[in-house]
């Protein structure tokens, strides 16, 4: 089993940056955030394919989210710039997701293992 843990999380003003890290205990070929906000159900925020070093991104967060991978620390990272009070949830690492090139959509199915989650909060 894998286990990942998050950190980075935070409270902080619209318009603000927030740098999320999630460190896995061993290596899985894809890997992606997602997060849920109260009432809402979890959704896909960043996909990473480790074998093509391929990312992608839901519609609300390109342009202002970039995820990408320290493969020596076995590292996930999302950079998070421009936050709007929309992004406030719970945002959780996943591992073991299924890859962009057998779907260009994905959710909490596609998913193997999750971590604890860490909160944004936007204001």
């Amino acid at each position: 089993h894998v286990q990942l843990v998050e950190s980075g999380g935070g409270s902080v003003e619209a318009g603000g940056s927030l740098r999320l890290s999630c460190v896995a205990s061993e290596s899985t070929p894809c890997m992606a955030w997602f997060r849920q906000a109260p009432g809402k159900e979890r959704e896909g925020v960043a996909r990473f394919d480790i074998s093509y070093g391929d990312t992608d991104y839901a519609d609300s967060v390109k342009g202002r989210f970039t995820i990408s991978k320290d493969n020596a620390k076995n590292t996930l990272y999302l950079q998070m710039n421009s936050l709007k009070p929309e992004d406030t949830a719970m945002y959780y690492c996943a591992a073991q997701v299924l890859p962009p090139i057998y779907r260009s959509t994905w959710g909490p199915k596609d998913v193997g293992y999750w971590g604890q989650g860490t909160q944004v909060t936007v204001s």
